[in-house]
């Protein structure tokens, strides 16, 4: 009997849900461990919460005299929660958060101490910048590296731990992080969409860039994961058959959540109020086991913070319920994968969501100008746009059956591609009377009831417009926000900034007004952008065809779509508007193919650690069982034993032509390795390990799933998909 197997199932069955109390309304701890508004007004004086204030929304700086007084109030107040210790929270390009905590405490001589926090402290600190990915901007000898307090997103208390959320940059200036250049972006697309809400409202003096992301993910029980070698190390089964019942009957989307699970979240619920994470909405996915959690949209940079928080707290708290939380956006083959989907929107200061249409002709051709600029910008920007999302993970969920594809298409339904037919229309230069009538009153003024429920979605693609958002649906579950949101604003802002210029020179040198100068305009855009619009099923072949005809990319493997951050294009637009310098785009570059290596290299060794020593010996061993009932009957029966022993001959047959392609397979896959680890240029390399060494998994896994269907269950070392999908 395989021991671990069997002992981590009976293990799981004989878990109880933990009891979970929740003695309080929601409404009254949302925020109690955050120092947010109210908490600064109590602990800050006048002068200190109006810096921090004018800080957060006009992005002025704070001196260092009055960060003394930001600190020692904040201090008194983490204190009062019961912290020990701070620490500055960062998120450096390992895809995960960073801290190193230090006490308040520091000792004053003659057997004394006190509890000390500075304004030094808390503005800025030098964690060690050579030992967290850099692409070669920092040297091992040249540590030094500057993480710096990021007023914007308030500090939080989880634990005994005062979190400081900060940005990370080398000393020599360039970011070594995820925040740093999306703060850049939320500038950039801020002043470039004021610059265009003035023809529309000269009051708007700020734009805010919204996220609200969608959390998908699944649960398996801290037992059956420690008894996958697979998942302990990749995050996903890399083996595995799939079970007679998968997700094929639908019965689990939707579904009574499960008794642990609902504990688990509600637990987990709790834990976001009190750091004042708006998480909402819960249920379970398509998948058995897989689950999501939304929260209410959130301006960009804060709403980032929290999903990094957010997935670092579901870990903590999966163990005290003994799950393991699973982000990987492919751990199981056969069933569906998880995205975190990005909707992403802009509002300004006025209270106006800039891609909802209004209640008047003027209010709809400001939501026209957004909407067609937005899609303009990722037509012009596509590929950019793939590189945000790819990875290693996400490249095994992007193009199955219940993700978008790797091609890049916006979808906006059927009602709003007539309206921009109609634009199409306009006439070239000064609009006649009757012209201006109708647009007004027959395109424009009636597009509040063209949305109203008549904006359908479409699963399959990779940005589509829903209402009153883009929801950017090919973000993987495990990706940082930050990325695709940097992207995003970044082409938004130069987008709109060449809009202005365009409009600008017609009310100029032609002497339109600018209503006319705004339809001729968006007009040349919708034309320019029909290639990227599709409403279509966005699966198979006829797309991928068709796709081409129109000029889009399809790079399916994160090296081919890596190779789009480093074109000429995508450093001149990163450099133009100041989020990202040649060094930092390239160094972005490096870090993500490295990283793509090293997750190949590791699922390489770890696929051929279970062929090999889990797999193999013990399909040996019941092949031996057979030898030994085959030599039983031919004692008994003689010449004619075969008679009652075929199938069992068979069944030694095949077992040994599986055990012979597992490891000439794994053979051939080592020496690729081999071969891949000794070339120098990281984009060579990369792709060596995509086209080279990867492809062997598939076969590998195909002949171990084979002996999985062939081998006594008593005798399967490796947890089984049904025991993972269906085990409560």
């Amino acid at each position: 009997m395989s021991t671990l197997r069997f002992y981590a199932i009976k293990e799981t069955l004989n878990r109880k849900p933990i009891k979970i109390e929740e003695n309080e309304r929601r409404s009254e701890i949302f925020g109690s461990n955050v120092f947010n508004e109210d908490t600064m007004r109590q602990y800050l004086t006048k002068e200190a919460f109006v810096s921090v204030m004018d800080a957060m929304q006009n992005g002025s700086k704070i001196s260092r005299y009055v960060a003394d007084h930001i600190s020692t109030g904040m201090k008194e107040w983490a204190i009062s929660k019961g912290a020990t210790h701070y620490t500055h929270w960062f998120q450096p390009l390992t895809g995960t958060t960073a801290e190193k905590h230090d006490a308040f405490f520091e000792p004053i001589g003659n057997g004394r101490a006190i509890e000390k926090f500075g304004g030094g402290q808390l503005v800025q600190q030098e964690p060690d910048a050579s030992s967290f990915p850099n692409g070669g901007i920092r040297n091992t000898f040249e540590a030094r590296g500057y993480t710096a307090w990021d007023p914007t997103s308030p500090a939080f208390i989880y634990g005994t731990t005062l979190c400081i959320p900060t940005v990370f940059v080398a000393y020599t200036g360039e970011a070594l992080d995820y925040k740093t250049p999306l703060l850049r972006a939320l500038q950039a697309v801020d002043t470039a969409a004021v610059d265009v809400c003035k023809y529309f409202d000269k009051n708007v003096k700020k734009v805010n860039a919204s996220l609200g992301w969608e959390q998908e993910y699944f649960l398996v029980d801290s037992a059956l994961a420690a008894s996958r070698p697979d998942i302990v190390l990749t995050g996903r089964t890399m083996l595995g058959h799939s079970p007679a019942k998968g997700q094929q009957l639908d019965d689990h989307y939707f579904g009574t959540i499960p008794t642990r699970a609902m504990q688990f979240m509600r637990d987990l619920e709790t834990e976001c109020m009190l750091l004042g994470i708006p998480v909402k909405t819960r249920h379970n996915e398509v998948a058995p086991n897989q689950f999501e959690l939304a929260p209410v949209y959130d301006e960009a940079n804060l709403a980032v913070d929290h999903n990094s928080l957010l997935m670092d707290l579901m870990h903590k708290v999966g163990e005290r319920h003994h799950f393991k939380v699973l982000f990987h956006e492919k751990p199981y083959k056969g069933v569906n994968g998880s995205g975190k989907h990005n909707n992403w929107s802009l509002t300004t200061d006025t209270g106006v969501n800039l891609f909802g249409p209004g209640k008047t002709p003027m209010s709809n051709l400001q939501f026209l100008t957004f909407f067609i600029n937005a899609i303009k910008a990722v037509n012009d920007h596509e590929e950019i746009i793939r590189a945000a999302i790819a990875s290693a993970s996400n490249d095994h969920r992007l193009g199955a059956n219940e993700a978008p594809p790797a091609i890049v298409s916006v979808f906006i339904g059927e009602q709003l591609t007539n309206v921009l037919n109609e634009l199409q229309n306009v006439t070239n230069g000064k609009l006649s009377p009757e012209e201006k009538t109708d647009l007004k009153l027959n395109v424009v003024g009636k597009i509040p009831e063209i949305l109203l429920d008549n904006t359908d979605r479409n699963r399959t693609s990779p940005f589509a417009f829903t209402g009153n958002k883009f929801e950017f649906r090919a973000v993987g579950s495990k990706a940082n926000c930050a990325n695709p949101m940097t992207v995003l604003n970044t082409i938004m802002a130069r987008q709109l900034i060449d809009f202005k210029a365009e409009v600008d020179a017609l009310i100029e040198k032609e002497s339109l007004k600018k209503d006319e100068a705004i339809f001729n305009v968006l007009r040349e855009y919708i034309k320019h952008s029909q290639n990227i619009l599709f409403e279509g099923n966005g699966y198979g072949e006829a797309w991928e065809k068709e796709a081409k005809r129109r000029g889009l990319s399809n790079n399916k493997t994160t090296p081919e779509a890596l190779k789009a951050k480093i074109s000429e294009k995508a450093i001149k637009l990163f450099e133009d508007l100041g989020v990202m310098n040649r060094v930092e785009s390239e160094a972005r570059y490096e870090i993500e193919m490295e990283d793509y290596v090293m997750r190949i290299q590791i699922e390489g060794r770890v696929i051929g650690d279970i062929a090999r020593n889990h797999v193999v010996p013990v399909a040996v061993r019941y092949q031996n069982i057979l030898i030994k009932n085959v030599k039983g009957l031919k004692e008994i029966y003689g010449d004619d034993f075969k008679k009652f022993g075929q199938e069992q001959l068979n069944l030694i047959e095949d077992i040994s032509e599986h055990i012979a392609s597992i490891n000439s397979n794994v053979t051939l896959m080592i020496n690729e390795r081999k071969i891949a680890n000794k070339i120098g240029e990281i984009d060579k390399k990369a792709d060596a390990y995509c086209n080279k060494v990867k492809p062997f998994f598939d076969d590998i896994r195909y002949h171990c799933d084979k002996l999985e269907l062939l081998v006594d269950d008593e005798l399967w070392p490796l947890t089984k998909y049904r025991e993972l999908l269906f085990t409560k």
